[in-house]
């Protein structure tokens, strides 16, 4: 895996793997060995103005495939229960200053709130989880997940 790398011609790669357009802006923060996209990291407001709580998002079609079984395999509650809580709550506060350092001090209206995928607290979503550590986030959610499918 490559930190760091941005190229304009992961758009149409970056769609395909979304199944969709993005929506917002963002740049490829991880790629995969062979450079196929693996982690964007978005912007805090999508392109109709409304936050976008998720700053970091996997992408990489077998990542995201390897994340799903884990969570449909009781991921989330396993990483909840295995993650102090203090811990996973310390990493939801570092990743929403992370992101709000990208808002400008002047913004006015609606701000994307929560930590990790949105949350407030505990664990919601493992793949953001994944992405945000990947992208080199302190997250010891994403750390366990790496764990676990190693």
């Amino acid at each position: 895996m490559l930190l760091g790398v941005n190229h304009r011609s992961h758009h149409q790669r970056v769609a395909e793997l979304l199944g969709r357009e993005p929506e917002c802006a963002y740049e490829v923060v991880v790629v995969t060995e062979n450079g196929d996209p693996l982690v964007i990291r978005n912007a805090p407001f999508l392109n109709n103005g409304r936050p976008m709580p998720t700053l970091y998002w996997l992408v990489g079609r077998e990542a995201c495939r390897k994340v799903a079984q884990l969570e449909s395999a009781g991921g989330v509650r396993r990483a909840a229960n295995a993650v102090d809580a203090d811990a996973i709550a310390e990493a939801h506060a570092r990743y929403a200053a992370e992101r709000d350092r990208l808002i400008g001090q002047a913004h006015q209206g609606p701000r994307p709130s929560g930590g990790v995928g949105g949350s407030r607290q505990g664990v919601k979503c493992l793949h953001a989880h994944y992405a945000w550590y990947l992208a080199g986030g302190d997250d010891p959610v994403g750390r366990w997940v790496a764990e676990q499918l190693t």
